[in-house]
């Protein structure tokens, strides 16, 4: 297995709880868990530690990163940086067509929402729907770098979303109408009015994080 098969996999484990924030795990728990050697893992603990996903204590062993109010105000702050410099490029480059397909599938999981409830499924699909909007956004802007450092955000706020605001039904339809403002702005082509709303939304999703 090469090194970024083996940090895909930890990525999976941990997005999927089988590793925890705050767990503290020793070199050879995690070389069990992603069935690598432990040569492997020490020349893939440098990139997870580089990344903030955990920290190598001397004499102690590995212990994942918590989800404290620190790594929530960091990755939040990133978060808009990255997500703002996709939204202004979004105003200009992105398509009506691809902006209304965006919408229509908001749209349909709201509709659904208020006539038929809310289901598990409902909050899966909700919960894709959301994700995929912002992936959209920064993939449209076609900037590897940016993509990039996007992604290594995402894995952090993923972290603290599973840890305290997974989409529920309570956040569902705040959460997709913030997506919806910003939709609409970027139709009309209002660069400011699609920014902050960009900035509001995250800033939601934030204070959601924090008094959690």
């Amino acid at each position: 297995m090469n090194r970024q098969t083996a940090y895909q996999r930890f990525q999976r484990l941990l997005l999927a709880g089988q590793i925890q924030p705050g767990q503290n795990l020793s070199q050879r728990d995690l070389v069990s868990k992603l069935g690598i050697s432990l040569g492997a893992l020490r020349e893939l603990l440098p990139r997870l530690e580089a990344e903030s996903l955990l920290a190598v204590l001397p004499q102690r062993g590995i212990q994942i990163t918590t989800v404290d109010l620190r790594m929530i105000r960091e990755s939040y702050q990133m978060r808009l940086a990255y997500e703002r410099e996709a939204t202004i490029y979004a105003i200009e480059h992105v398509s009506d067509a691809a902006l209304q397909q965006q919408r229509a599938l908001h749209a349909s999981i709201l509709e659904r929402a208020s006539t038929g409830g809310i289901s598990g499924a409902l909050l899966d699909e909700a919960q894709k729907i959301d994700s995929d909007f912002h992936d959209f956004l920064i993939g449209a802007t076609g900037n590897e770098v940016l993509i990039q450092a996007y992604s290594i955000n995402a894995i952090r706020v993923r972290m603290i979303q599973l840890d305290r605001i997974r989409l529920n039904p309570v956040v569902l339809a705040p959460a997709l109408a913030d997506h919806l403002e910003i939709i609409d702005a970027l139709l009309k082509r209002d660069r400011a009015k699609a920014e902050l709303a960009m900035e509001t939304h995250i800033h939601n999703a934030r204070l959601r994080a924090v008094t959690f």
